[in-house]
């Protein structure tokens, strides 16, 4: 059985311990602990880890966060990985930071990321991991807050976050999203 985790993020030193690379920072940690590397194929940085007998592709897409659905749509194909095989790992300013939350399917939230997985898949019918990065910013620097880096206090707390985060996927690649979901939301 193969699954595709994508991790949404930006590419570029920029970018790096922003709150909207949160699905990268936690793909990074992954695939660290199953001791692989990121290299860089076409449209993503990509690994695969085995986990139980599963293959399990881990996708960075280096597309920058609003065309995300390019590199999905292209390694769900390439890989054949039937939709409902694919996790989308993203963050969500409507959670308090660090909150965590698992669905099988949903809207995009105004998430710029998300709309491009739906646009290009055609449609809303994929699991996601929701990653939530509070929304401590005024309005109209929605932007400025995700594309900010986290500060010295949440990078304290990100680490256990990020942990149940890659729990969390192995669970879902493991023994499906319902028991996943009873499990950890």
């Amino acid at each position: 059985m193969k699954f595709l985790i994508a991790g949404l993020g930006n590419i570029g030193v920029e970018y790096e311990l922003t709150r909207h690379n949160i699905g990268f920072l936690t793909l990074d940690q992954l695939a660290d602990k199953f001791n692989v590397s990121f290299e860089s194929e076409r449209l993503a940085y990509k690994c695969e880890i085995k986990y139980k007998g599963r293959s399990i592709h881990l996708i960075k897409p280096t597309t920058y966060m609003n065309l995300s659905g390019k590199a999905i749509n292209y390694w769900l194909t390439k890989l054949k990985i039937p939709k409902n095989n694919l996790l989308v790992v993203t963050d969500d300013t409507a959670l308090p930071f660090g909150k965590l939350r698992m669905r099988e399917k949903g809207s995009d939230a105004g998430h710029n990321g998300l709309k491009n997985i739906e646009l290009v898949t055609g449609g809303n019918d994929y699991p996601r991991l929701r990653f939530g990065i509070g929304d401590n910013f005024l309005g109209g620097q929605k932007t400025d807050y995700v594309l900010g880096k986290f500060p010295p206090r949440e990078l304290d707390q990100l680490a256990d976050a990020i942990k149940t985060a890659n729990q969390i996927i192995l669970s879902y690649t493991s023994i499906g999203i319902e028991r996943t979901m009873n499990f950890f939301n």
